[in-house]
């Protein structure tokens, strides 16, 4: 299935999306969803109407033109490609975080990336707009617009980050939506030999809309990875990478949100909630990657478990490493520009870049995942690249 969404100003009554194989040739195929009213929390209360409409049973790795709206109007035309059916086949990927609607400095290279066919998905690793509620959400409406340039061709797959949190996370729930009933805050989906992972990390930071929120998270992220590591589920896809906004280990001693031993809550849990730590549950089961952004700049580490490196050895340190892969990748760019790393690097970090630009993955098989960071500044060269091998997937010792 893949989900269409929009919104328009004014209430149509209908919320339509014609597709077909070819738009101006074939004979169209027209699919009736939902709409909700969604209000915005600000002083003038501004009203939008956001549309849903799912496209079923569609057949796999084959291009589909669409258009959406009612009988009030349409939009343009647009496409996109479904995967091929089953597990073996290899996704490619853009992920980052940090985007604005000011200093979306990746956004033309994205947008070019994607007209050239490279990926199969974008992962937006939190922090949108900066912020989507600003100026009665008039930025949000803009944000919206800008990705629309690739939102409308590719899967946009997000997590909320800390700037979405105003009017209890509001414009980011409802102007998203992501597969699962937690209301895009967390859910998981399949692409080729990958089960991804999404969190929020906010509901460690947010306890004032209540703590039920991080336990009913952590209770989903414990069935769900569960679930992923049955012998059946694993052997059809064998790598688990997981992404949610704040990291648990810090490369800047000046960041807000990270104490003297440069870790946040994530790893370890709130300091009443010990037991609500990630670190822990994604080593238990065997995580292989793990992706955050909110810090502005792009930082691999070494594997990593409780403040020690487990490298597979000296000279393949992602050669079936011993722990799992942590990847900031916070720079696309947003007008709080960029982030200093500490003067002494911790011991953990593996490479670091202050360009503004943004990760891509290829998942080849089973056994191998490809990795490069895209320097903007320096006009697209990719100024790191790695490999994770692993010739086998599950808990580590």
């Amino acid at each position: 299935d893949i989900v269409v969404t929009w919104a328009t100003r004014s209430s149509t009554n209908s919320s339509q999306v014609n597709y077909a194989l070819n738009y101006a040739k074939d004979e169209l195929k027209q699919v009736s969803g939902s709409w909700e009213r969604f209000v915005d929390g600000g002083p003038r209360g501004r009203t939008q109407y956001i549309h849903k409409v799912t496209l079923p049973a569609l057949q796999p790795d084959t291009r589909y033109e669409y258009s959406c709206g009612s009988e009030l109007g349409w939009s343009a035309v647009y496409s996109f490609k479904t995967p091929p059916a089953g597990e073996n086949w290899m996704p490619s990927l853009a992920i980052y975080g940090d985007m604005g609607n000011e200093n979306a400095q990746s956004l033309a290279r994205l947008q070019q990336d994607t007209e050239r066919g490279m990926y199969d998905a974008i992962i937006h690793v939190g922090d949108f707009a900066y912020d989507m509620d600003s100026n009665d959400a008039r930025v949000g409406d803009e944000f919206m617009r800008q990705i629309e340039t690739v939102a409308a061709y590719v899967p946009y797959m997000v997590c909320p980050g800390n700037h979405e949190e105003k009017y209890n996370f509001s414009n980011y729930r409802k102007r998203f939506n992501m597969p699962g009933s937690g209301d895009s805050l967390w859910y998981s989906f399949n692409m080729g030999p990958v089960h991804f992972v999404s969190f929020s990390t906010e509901v460690y930071y947010f306890v004032n809309y209540g703590l039920k929120l991080l336990t009913k998270q952590f209770e989903w992220l414990e069935r769900d990875l569960t679930e992923a590591n049955l012998p059946e589920n694993r052997a059809k896809r064998p790598w688990i990478i997981t992404y949610g906004h704040r990291p648990m280990y810090c490369s800047d001693n000046k960041e807000y949100d990270c104490n003297e031993q440069l870790e946040t809550y994530i790893r370890q849990g709130l300091p009443m909630l010990k037991w609500f730590g990630l670190e822990d549950l994604f080593y238990k089961h065997g995580v292989d990657v793990e992706f955050f952004a909110h810090e502005h700049f792009y930082t691999r580490l070494w594997p990593i478990y409780d403040f020690k490196v487990y490298n597979g050895s000296a000279e393949a340190p992602y050669t079936n490493p011993k722990a799992p892969i942590q990847i900031i990748t916070g720079s696309a760019g947003c007008k709080e520009n960029r982030e200093p790393f500490s003067e002494t690097l911790p011991d953990w970090n593996a490479f670091h870049s202050n360009d503004y630009g943004y990760t891509r993955l290829k998942a080849h098989n089973a056994t191998h995942l490809y990795f490069e960071q895209v320097s903007d500044d320096k006009q697209g060269d990719i100024v790191d690249s790695f490999w994770i091998i692993k010739d086998k997937h599950g808990a580590y010792a």
